[in-house]
């Protein structure tokens, strides 16, 4: 939202405030500032200039050689343009002056032997508009020497502001001057409005009908007649262009006025052009076709809402009007609309059509419906004085759903409790009335009862009305409180899981990276059921996110283009998945909690004293165990290395625990990585952390360290693709042996030489005794029995 600094001042007396001043008080205040424009500082050393000779260039048949006075001096400039005469006022870049549109900076030089000293600019150069046809020529009673910000009225100040989509109260100058006039203490000017009307009655030259009182809670038509279209005056032409608004016509430059005066969209109907001088508000028909002023066919459903006269659609309500019923230079009479949609219904419609105006922005996220008689007597008023037209008596004012305030209890006692600080009553009175608030007469110094204005649609609770004070009051008031140092002796154990699972990953090298929970449908239908969201804001956020994984592929694509190419990163968030197509409640879809390891890139980097080194799977490997010991749950987690489906690994394992899975990853196919511009390789283990923390032991067990020597022996056998290596360590087990102590599988290999489904497993067995050194002959004995036992049960061929 661009707010214009002399605009602004017709609401709120800024004398004595300055520039900076107001940046800070409208940041400070929830309206972040984005970018401040001094248009008087642009233009610098630009003046109005005039061309007192001109004649051909003595060595270039396309240039001119002119003299041009800037006010002071009769100065030599060479031009190019070939509209350039003499006699004529011009925009003259003086020495040291920086072109807008390109940002050279302009310096004595030679041009084909002449000396030029400056530019004569076109609108182009002056970034103003794309006409570079030829130089900007202005007025005869232009005074040279003039600064041109000063004689174009550029001499302002554009402030560009963010605005959050619950403020929809911010989307105009009267808006922000609000939250200024609170601030500062100051008085907020609401525009009077003066109407000299005829004796026609506006209910007899229009009707107004409502037939969809949901999607439309009031309709406001105002009608001027006899009015004569042409250019709007200069003051309102300088307002616009300073925003960045092309001036079109004075009726409909003073429409797109009052939508960043007050907030409110309106729409001018050339009146002779609608069916019986009718309004209706009604739902399109099912695959409508109409054809709206930027001259697009759209095809509509029915449950788009519509403007029609008595026998066509004229508008799509909130969004954009046709080309049937435009103003035009013919236009004799028209009919102002200023009206409240439902924000869901324009939202949707303006969604699914790919279509996002002024007016749409607005509506979407819900404006004021009691401004919207102000709104169109004001544009009345304004439309009249430019265009000499007759303002008709009377108002046609349909409002089926009267706007009823909610009323709020806001307790004083509560405002120090939430803050931590007070804040004196009569100065939250103050800020509440500055703010739009009314307070009812029940009031009391315990008890405020307090009616939301119509323009705040975001404040509902008690809450938010505290909110709002802290907001305008200042969150640079608030007190400093002194600091106070706390040893806290925590145990690991004692940590908040989460936090037990963070602490551990960062510790051994990872970074942790926060990705956005709304994908697009595609992404999200990859990698599960993924539930729609009821009103996204953008059809790249329309689902619940279904896995970490995609999110966490961007950040590495991200991270890859800037050359961080050593990435060990993790995440822990929420996904969801339908159970059921249709979701009735909690249980028709699953919400989990999971957290995701990623590897990608390089182990370690180039450097003197070693080789670069990229992660490989065992890495990924290496960093899940390790996670999975830190929980003490190495003895019942174990892995599993058959095929499963999935469409996301080139080749990975499962981890189980209890016959459950636990997690899974391995390394990402390159078909996958190529969606994303990934060029290097990635690994991922996405593991459910419900899954983690109920398997987790309450109290841990901690043995002391070995103090006699293992016996490390190993074997590998071909056996069965379909075979559990967790149901061959339970059978290597079985032989009872009370020195055996551990069996890990080192290594699975598969390959057309062993076999048609089979694999080649290796598995180290571990053999020791605590309170003695082992014989080698009591491990080999204890080892063939258990290579024996694994061959008969598995039909195993050892491998030599």
């Amino acid at each position: 939202m661009k707010i214009s600094l002399n605009w602004l001042k017709n609401y709120i007396n800024l004398d004595f405030v300055s520039v900076d001043e107001v940046v800070h008080k409208l940041t400070v205040s929830g309206l972040e500032v984005e970018e401040v424009t001094d248009y008087s500082k642009i233009y610098n050393n630009f003046v109005v200039g005039f061309v007192k000779e001109r004649k051909k260039h003595p060595n270039a048949d396309k240039l001119s050689l002119c003299v041009v006075n800037d006010g002071n001096n009769d100065l030599p400039v060479v031009c190019g343009a070939p509209n350039v005469e003499a006699g004529q006022k011009i925009v003259f870049a003086k020495i040291d002056a920086v072109v807008p549109n390109g940002g050279f900076k302009i310096t004595k030089a030679k041009i084909r032997g002449e000396v030029s000293n400056g530019m004569i600019c076109s609108e182009r150069e002056l970034g103003i508009s794309d006409n570079h046809e030829g130089i900007m020529v202005l007025d005869s009673n232009a005074e040279p020497g003039t600064p041109i910000a000063e004689y174009l009225g550029l001499d302002d100040v554009v402030i560009e502001i963010s605005i959050t989509p619950n403020r929809s109260d911010a989307l105009s100058h009267i808006g922000a001057a609000r939250d200024l006039a609170s601030i500062l203490g100051k008085d907020l000017i609401i525009p009077e409005v003066k109407l000299q009307e005829s004796n026609e009655e506006a209910n007899e030259l229009a009707t107004i009908k409502i037939e969809n009182p949901d999607g439309c809670a009031r309709y406001i038509g105002k009608v001027v007649t006899g009015v004569k279209v042409g250019e709007s005056p200069e003051w309102l032409k300088k307002y616009l262009k300073a925003i960045g608004s092309r001036s079109i016509n004075n009726v409909v430059d003073v429409t797109n006025f009052i939508l960043y005066e007050l907030g409110q969209p309106l729409h001018a109907f050339d009146l002779d052009k609608l069916a019986g001088k009718k309004i209706i508000v009604k739902n399109a028909s099912e695959g409508e076709k109409f054809t709206s002023l930027d001259s697009k066919e759209r095809v509509l459903k029915n449950t788009d809402m519509m403007i029609c006269d008595a026998e066509k659609s004229v508008a799509i309500a909130g969004i954009m009007g046709g080309e049937n019923s435009e103003v035009t230079a013919d236009t004799k009479n028209i009919l102002i609309e200023s009206a409240f949609f439902n924000p869901k219904y324009i939202r949707k419609t303006a969604k699914r059509l790919g279509m996002s105006t002024d007016a749409s922005y607005r509506f979407e996220r819900g404006c004021d419906q009691e401004i919207t008689k102000l709104a169109a007597e004001r544009a009345a008023q304004l439309i009249s004085e430019m265009s000499g037209g007759n303002v008709a008596k009377g108002i046609i004012d349909i409002n089926p759903v009267p706007f009823v305030p909610q009323k709020v209890n806001l307790r004083f006692s509560r405002i120090k409790r939430i803050l931590g600080y007070e804040v004196d009553y009569t100065t939250v009175i103050s800020i509440l009335k500055k703010l739009g608030f009314t307070l009812s007469r029940e009031s009391d110094k315990e008890n405020i009862f307090i009616f939301i204005p119509s323009f705040r649609h975001d404040i509902e609770r008690e809450i938010d009305v505290i909110e709002e004070i802290a907001r305008i009051y200042g969150y640079d008031q608030i007190p400093e409180v002194e600091r106070i140092a706390v040893t806290l002796e925590a145990k690991t154990d004692q940590l908040l899981p989460n936090e037990e699972v963070r602490n551990f990953l960062v510790s051994i090298g990872f970074n942790e990276i926060l990705t956005n929970s709304l994908l697009n449908e595609e992404i999200a239908s990859e990698f599960g059921n993924p539930i729609e969201v009821l009103s996204p804001q953008s059809s790249e956020m329309s689902h619940l996110r279904s896995s970490l994984i995609p999110g966490a592929l961007m950040t590495v694509a991200r991270n890859e283009k800037v050359k961080e190419n050593s990435l060990k990163l993790f995440e822990i968030g929420h996904t969801f998945n339908k159970i059921n197509e249709t979701i009735s409640d909690f249980s028709d879809f699953s919400e989990e909690s999971r957290l995701l390891l990623i590897l990608a890139g390089y182990a370690q980097d180039n450097s003197w004293y070693q080789k670069e080194r990229k992660f490989d799977f065992y890495d990924l490997k290496g960093c899940v165990d390790s996670f999975i010991k830190k929980f003490s749950l190495d003895k019942e987690v174990y892995d599993s290395y058959n095929s499963f489906d999935n469409k996301l690994l080139e080749f990975g394992y499962q981890k189980l625990i209890k016959n459950k899975p636990l997690g899974f990853g391995g390394k990402i196919k390159p078909a996958v990585l190529k969606k994303y511009d990934i060029s290097s390789d990635v690994f991922i283990f996405d593991l459910s952390l419900d899954a983690l923390y109920s398997s987790v032991r309450k109290e841990r067990k901690y043995s002391e360290l070995l103090k006699y020597p293992k016996i490390i022996k190993d074997f590998a056998v071909v056996i069965d693709n379909n075979i559990e290596t967790r149901d061959v360590i339970k059978t290597i087990f079985s032989i009872n042996s009370k020195i055996l102590k551990e069996v890990k599988v080192f290594d699975v290999f598969v390959s057309e030489n062993l076999g048609v489904n089979k694999k080649s497993v290796a598995f180290q067995l571990d053999f020791y005794d605590e309170t003695r050194t082992l014989t080698d002959e009591e491990a080999e004995s204890d080892f063939w029995k258990s290579i024996e036992i694994v061959k008969s049960k598995f039909n195993a061929v050892l491998r030599g």
